[in-house]
């Protein structure tokens, strides 16, 4: 469950941000950027023949712009409409606000970002890392940060998925999910030279989370990042803690002809994901964050920022996947043509994205997992209408 690495889609809407939208078919009558935006996400989802439901946020004080909308259907079994309001798992998105709270923790002198997780950890999972070949004792919290571990992603194991597709209520602990890590694939790389996507990593921060907190990992993310200050109000881990109150019941979500929405999250919880969220109040923490409201100190964000220097590729990377160091903390960040853009997204086509020269906060669900050329396609023409409704001015 793994879909948070893939740059390409982005990388192409960089190269095209200071493009007018002469491409976009938005009408020839004058209209607002908001129902210009309207607009082109129906007629863009239409003209795909998606399905099922897609909810947008984008916004920018800079240039005046505040908008969200949905098109699609949430349910299309019962025809239900999709609407801003409806959740969604945000998957790996949820890497983002595990990374702040242990960034939380580091600008509280609580954790050592340096220190290996052999001091975090129970004994029991560094010994199931050590059977499997992993220096832990090399291994750091940066590396997880970062990716740059080492270690083998259970999210990617084929066998993985197909045990959760056979048995979609089983209750999965980041014990089990470890030992697959350690069955299915062995250690890519000594830590710090190597940069690998892996969930595995993340679920370790989750319970090193939990571990220095004395809390489970919903308690810990929450009061580390002071969840209701920033207005998340239809934001939880499922299972670890109830639905907020008068948030509506989730999207469904799909995998290929498979409808998801029943599987228990506990296959994407432990910190590689668990989330679920509205677009809003993903695009208020994307805000927050990098707005500086999240850390006490300005240079948090900074170091949150900050990736290994010389990495390499891990043998048989996706071509989709990241250049090494592109991915800091919880982030990554790619530049084109002078513009920089910071982001994640999420396996079931969930993205999350600000880019600094127009202070613009993009947030983006989709509720198919193989819905991504759609994602990518509409992110990047809503992306070049925004940009060109500005230079228009």
């Amino acid at each position: 469950m793994a879909l948070g690495d893939s740059a390409v889609g982005i990388a192409g809407s960089i190269a095209l941000l200071t493009v007018a939208c002469a491409s976009c078919n938005l009408g020839t009558e004058p209209q607002s950027i908001e129902k210009r935006l309207e607009t082109l996400v129906a007629e863009k989802v239409a003209a795909s023949g998606f399905q099922g439901g897609v909810a947008l946020h984008v916004d920018s004080p800079s240039l005046g712009l505040d908008w969200e909308g949905a098109v699609g259907l949430a349910d299309p079994a019962t025809g239900e409409a999709m609407t801003p309001e409806h959740p969604v798992r945000i998957a790996s998105n949820t890497k983002t606000y595990v990374a702040a709270a242990v960034l939380r923790l580091w600008e509280q002198g609580r954790v050592d970002l340096d220190a290996t997780i052999t001091q975090y950890l129970p004994s029991d999972f560094v010994a199931t890392l050590q059977g499997d070949g992993y220096q832990t004792g090399e291994i750091t919290v940066r590396h997880l940060l970062t990716h740059t571990s080492g270690l083998y992603d259970h999210g990617a194991s084929e066998q993985y998925t197909l045990d959760i597709l056979a048995d979609p209520q089983h209750r999965w602990t980041r014990a089990e999910q470890l030992q697959i890590c350690v069955d299915a694939g062995d250690p890519l790389g000594a830590p710090g030279t190597v940069y690998s996507y892996s969930d595995t990593g993340y679920i370790l921060l989750g319970k090193i989370l939990e571990e220095i907190t004395g809390q489970n990992l919903a308690g810990a993310v929450w009061s580390l990042i002071d969840r209701p200050r920033h207005g998340m109000n239809s934001t939880w881990f499922e299972t670890l803690e109830p639905r907020p109150r008068d948030t509506t019941h989730r999207a469904h979500q799909f995998l290929g002809d498979v409808d998801v929405t029943s599987f228990d999250p506990s296959c994407d919880l432990w910190g590689g994901g668990g989330i679920a969220a509205t677009v809003g109040d993903l695009a208020r923490f994307t805000r927050a964050l990098f707005s500086g409201e999240i850390y006490d100190n300005p240079k948090t964000l900074d170091t949150m920022l900050t990736t290994f220097d010389g990495l390499q590729a891990a043998p048989g990377a996706s071509e989709r996947a990241l250049a090494p160091g592109a991915y800091r903390m919880g982030v990554w960040i790619l530049t084109s043509d002078g513009t920089t853009i910071y982001r994640h997204t999420g396996f079931w086509c969930t993205g999350a994205t600000w880019i600094p020269e127009y202070d613009l906060v993009m947030t983006m669900t989709v509720n198919q997992h193989e819905a991504g050329e759609l994602f990518d396609t509409l992110e990047e023409d809503v992306l070049k209408a925004i940009i060109g409704q500005n230079n228009e001015r």
